[in-house]
Formats: structure tokens, C-alpha cells, sequence
């Protein structure tokens, strides 16, 4: 699988099915080894836990589109499987939450909306992933998971919570829990400073001064994401899709504004314009510059000592071109 290159390309919007079958492939041998790891033993009647399943990606990329398909592949025969789908965005705040937020932090323009680590409910993130870690224990009669669900359109796009989420019940085979920075971790702040003076690849030079950003705001973020690490203590295996190394950030543009070109095509062109999809992108380039690679990294837990991610030497990196084309998968 490692090093695998894609030998057809796609048009813009397309789902590369090279994507999906290294995906489904993936989860179907964790899933294997995950099973015969918590096979009962010793008369014990503890059923097995669902696989717990980490998908990142960034805006435009695809992945909540490839993380749906993936799990009606799942679904489907001849697997058979019985797999739920959490998305990130559905764990925000409500929005009187998030304006306490910005209100609070008035020149930390990374906090102005929803989006970056600290514009979720980790106390409602904590109960459900925690809920869907041990979804297998609960009577199979009984009134199942109801997931949160978060509507993006309340409050002229601001968003608040919403009711009527989905309900999961038990068994449970598989859980994909998808978001922009899913896996991402904080860094050293000697590291922050290094990274900020740092060029960015396909960005202009100075971008994230130029873009009013300031130092402080990141460590901001990297001080709120460790409120996340007990999330992705709880993870399995994962799946990352991500932009080729030589082209890392720009991409992320062309991707978001081909969705949003698309959806607005489609709905008689209410949506963004070009320059409010790309300010809409400015705002999440410092998390894949300063956080990003905690995906494959990990973090420092004490001076010195840095801790892999427990996905460790389980996960799947899917590597998409410009037309999101299959270039290549590999093993991490």
C-alpha cells in the first residue's frame, strides 16, 4: 500500500474510487486486528467495542463526502457492517458560546466564529465519544445514541445547535469521526516561534502578518488543544487526506472554492464570493502550519519526551492531487 500511486486522475468534485477502496481496506484489517484484540476470553461476556476511527482532512479536500461514502461502503454487502458517522462541526458550541468566546477574545481573530480548537464543547465531546467507545454495552432494545447536530445556517451563518440528531444503536461496528483538525496537537511554543518566521510554501511572503494574525493568537489554539488530546487518546486507527508536500497550503484554496463554486451552481448561487472564500481559508492556514503534523507526530507530553499518537503505526495517509486525484497511499 505504501508508496502506491493512482493511475487515473478526476474532475473537479470527483471522489477518486482508488480513495475509497484503500480506505475501506484499511478499516476492514484494523478492524480484524481490533476484534481479535477484544475477543472475549475467560468467560467473559464484554462485547466488543466499535473501531473507533479518525478521519482529517482539509476544507474542500473531500473528506466529509469520501467519510460518507466510506461508511455506505461499509454498510453495503458484502461487509455488512453497522458503521456511524461524528462529524467535528457537530460538536461546536452553541452560539451563545461562541460569541462569549470572541467577546472574550476580542483581537484573537482566529476566535471571531466558529471553527479553530476552543470553538467546541469538549465536555459534550468527552460524553459522546465516550458513550460510542462503550455504545456495545447498552441493551440492544433500547433508545440507541442520539449524536448532537449542529446547524450552520442559524444566526446568518453563525450557526447554533440543533435537535434532532442522528440516533445510533447498538451494535456498533465502526465509528468515523471526521474534522479539519482531527489529530492535531499543540507544539513547544520555542516551536510556535520557529514555524511563525518560517516561509509557507505557495503563500506570500509574511502571510500570516499580513493577514493580522499574531503569535499570541496561535499559542492561544495551542494551549486550548490540549483540552482535545483526551479525544484522540480514544481513537484506534485513523485516516488522514491531505495536499502533496510541494504544494501544502495553496490547494486548500482551489479545493474550497471548487466546492463552493459547485454548491452554488446548484442552489442558484447563494453562497460565498471568491475573496470571502478565500478570508474564510485564511483563517485555518496557521492550524496546518503550527499543528498539522501532530497527525504522524504526535506531541511533547513532558520536555523532551514526545508521545506518538495512539494511531501510531495503524493509520492510512491518502495523498490527492489538485483535482483531488489519487497520488498516492500510504501506511503511518
Amino acid at each position: 500500500m505504501a508508496g502506491e500511486s493512482a493511475n487515473s486522475g478526476g474532475a473537479p468534485g470527483a471522489s477518486p474510487p482508488e480513495a475509497i477502496q484503500h480506505m475501506s481496506s484499511h478499516i476492514l484489517a484494523q478492524l480484524q486486528i481490533h476484534r481479535a484484540r477484544h475477543a472475549p476470553s475467560g468467560g467473559s461476556s464484554i462485547p466488543v467495542p466499535p473501531l473507533l476511527v479518525g478521519v482529517q482532512g482539509p476544507q474542500g479536500s473531500g473528506k466529509t463526502y469520501l467519510t460518507s461514502i466510506l461508511r455506505d461502503t461499509l454498510k453495503a454487502p458484502p461487509h455488512n457492517l453497522s458503521a456511524a458517522v461524528l462529524s467535528l462541526d457537530d460538536l461546536y458550541l452553541p452560539h451563545d458560546g461562541l460569541v462569549a468566546v470572541a467577546r472574550a477574545h476580542p483581537h484573537n481573530g482566529l476566535l471571531q466564529g466558529r471553527g479553530q480548537p476552543g470553538t467546541h464543547d469538549i465536555a459534550l465531546g468527552t460524553e459522546v465519544l465516550t458513550k460510542l467507545k462503550h455504545i456495545n454495552e447498552s441493551p440492544l432494545n433500547g433508545p440507541g445514541l442520539e449524536l448532537p447536530s449542529f446547524d450552520k445556517s442559524l444566526f446568518d451563518g453563525e450557526g447554533d445547535r440543533a435537535p434532532g440528531g442522528a440516533v445510533v444503536r447498538p451494535p456498533v461496528d465502526v465509528v468515523l469521526f471526521e474534522g479539519w483538525c482531527v489529530g492535531f496537537y499543540p507544539i513547544p511554543r520555542d516551536e510556535v516561534e520557529r514555524r511563525w518566521t518560517r516561509p509557507l510554501p505557495g503563500l506570500e511572503e509574511g502571510f500570516l502578518n499580513k493577514k493580522g494574525y499574531r503569535i499570541e493568537d496561535v499559542l492561544d489554539i495551542n494551549e486550548r488543544l490540549k483540552d482535545y488530546i483526551a479525544w484522540w487518546d480514544l481513537f484506534d486507527t485513523f485516516i488522514q487526506i491531505r495536499p502533496p508536500d510541494d504544494h501544502p497550503y495553496d490547494f486548500i484554496y482551489k479545493w474550497r472554492l471548487q466546492q463552493e463554486h459547485h454548491m452554488k451552481a446548484r442552489n442558484g448561487g447563494r453562497g460565498m464570493s471568491d475573496e470571502q472564500v478565500a478570508s474564510f481559508v485564511d483563517r485555518y492556514i496557521p492550524g496546518y502550519v503550527f499543528f498539522g503534523n501532530g497527525v504522524t507526530d504526535g506531541y511533547e507530553e513532558t520536555p523532551g519526551a514526545r508521545k506518538l499518537p495512539p494511531w501510531s503505526g495503524r493509520a492510512l495517509c491518502i495523498v490527492i492531487g489538485e483535482y483531488r486525484e489519487l497520488i498516492r497511499a500510504e501506511a503511518f
